[in-house]
């Protein structure tokens, strides 16, 4: 139990964190794109918000998982930021994947070369999700039940 917990936290709030950096830099400072960028402005920064939403949503349960597991004195840290990783990664990717190519409701930037942008962004998300795996993979929990 412990060990599909501290997964789903570290997951959880993983992509949180993503979205919220995305949000934030992409976004908000940078301007460079909305979530939804095939409508109006005005559209495109609801769907901003929604998403801002779900992200901080799913980092705050995330966290709330984690300080259940902080309660019962049992954080194997290597798993748990491995899982944040994984799921920091895991969003990246399917953000760069299927948001910009396969439906194609936003891109990275407008107006540019976009393949640096989209290598950057999908090698970034494989790098996380490289070094997540590797970390939930080397955790040894004390009970083979966990």
């Amino acid at each position: 139990m412990e060990r599909k917990q501290h997964f789903w936290s570290g997951i959880l709030f993983g992509i949180g964190l993503m979205v919220i950096v995305d949000e934030v830099i992409f976004h908000q400072l940078l301007q460079w794109h909305h979530f939804y960028d095939r409508a109006t402005s005005g559209f495109g920064i609801l769907t901003d918000g929604l998403l801002t939403s779900f992200g901080f949503f799913a980092a705050v349960f995330g966290l709330f998982l984690f300080a259940d597991l902080r309660k019962k004195m049992s954080i194997y840290w290597m798993s748990w930021i491995g899982s944040v990783c994984l799921g920091a990664g895991g969003f990246q990717l399917f953000d760069g994947l299927v948001s910009h190519k396969l439906l194609q409701i936003h891109q990275i930037r407008y107006g540019v070369d976009i393949l640096p942008y989209d290598l950057a962004w999908n090698l970034f998300a494989a790098l996380l999700l490289i070094i997540g795996a590797v970390m939930v993979k080397k955790t040894t929990f004390d009970r083979e039940d966990s």
